[in-house]
């Protein structure tokens, strides 16, 4: 047998296998890796995150106020006119925010009963039930505005919320011989005011003009709605100028419902001495050419 020379290679034996340069099986990835040393693919997600976040903020702040703008706002109570349905702050109260839908009368007209947020007329805007101090500070005006749009700070003074009384072509007056509001002669039966309030103390006799609203506040007393305003169109507001209906009180939660017309306004017969003629009246306007049209080819034919 002849012996290999020193340090060269060894023989190699039938079956063995040189584990010095056979690759690594191990099927854990990272097992045999240094845990002290960061991963890159995680450090590299935080970063891209903190990145992304002004991004993401922006989005949500034009999201926001597309939805303020043509979808919902929320709107803080500013002022005690609408209690006790809506709370408007101190000094033993505190104060509400609603949810405004603001799409609903672009499909169709207001509706007796409802809550509505308006911007007022100019009489209206000199006689503010609040007064709003907007900041002068840039900064601190931005977010005011932020705050006033998410219902967290208070509203522009020529915005009002009230309760829509009578619409256009409606016949509102003060009072029956009962004390009640009637509506083309229909007494209201009013649960929602203010405990112990009279419907009214101040009495009026109004056609509503068309395209226009008869509005008050729940707390009837503390309310400087249509009635303290006859000198500007009988008190009525124009139905375009509505921004849209509250329809439920979000916060806090411990005052959250919803707004619904309450039944008085459903009475049968409330619209029909306002609207119920004009259908009758155009229908006998349009038969009456006909008719005519008619017995003229009669006397014709004689």
């Amino acid at each position: 047998m002849t012996t290999p020379p020193v340090g060269g290679p060894a023989s190699e034996e039938p079956g063995a296998t040189d584990v010095r340069d056979e690759p690594s099986r191990d099927p854990s990835p990272g097992r045999h890796a240094d845990r002290g040393e960061p991963k890159p693919a995680t450090a590299k997600k935080h970063g891209s995150f903190w990145r992304e976040l002004p991004f993401l903020i922006l989005i949500a702040l034009v999201l926001a106020l597309l939805i303020k703008t043509f979808l919902v706002q929320a709107f803080y109570i500013p002022s005690a006119s609408m209690e006790n349905t809506l709370q408007g702050g101190p000094p033993d109260k505190h104060y509400d925010r609603v949810l405004v839908n603001k799409l609903v009368y672009r499909q169709r007209d207001v509706h007796r009963g409802e809550i509505i947020v308006f911007k007022g007329p100019k009489s209206w805007q000199d006689q503010p039930e609040f007064v709003s101090h907007t900041p002068s500070n840039p900064v601190a005006r931005f977010f005011h505005d932020i705050g006033s749009a998410v219902g967290v700070a208070a509203p522009s003074s020529k915005d009002f919320i009230k309760r829509v009384i009578a619409v256009g072509g409606d016949h509102v007056v003060c009072c029956d011989a009962s004390g009640k509001i009637t509506v083309n002669g229909v007494p209201l039966t009013e649960k929602y005011i203010y405990p112990g309030a009279k419907p009214s103390d101040t009495p009026f006799d109004v056609t509503v003009p068309k395209g226009r609203l008869w509005v008050m506040g729940d707390n009837r007393g503390g309310s400087a709605d249509s009635r303290a305003h006859m000198q500007d169109h009988d008190g009525t507001v124009p139905a375009d100028d509505v921004i849209g209906r509250a329809f439920v009180v979000v916060w806090p939660p411990s005052d959250w419902k919803t707004l619904p017309v309450p039944s008085t306004f459903h009475q049968h017969g409330l619209a029909a001495s306002a609207i119920g003629l004009a259908p009758v009246l155009g229908g006998v306007a349009g038969a009456l050419p006909i008719t005519m049209i008619r017995r003229r080819s009669r006397l014709r034919r004689h």
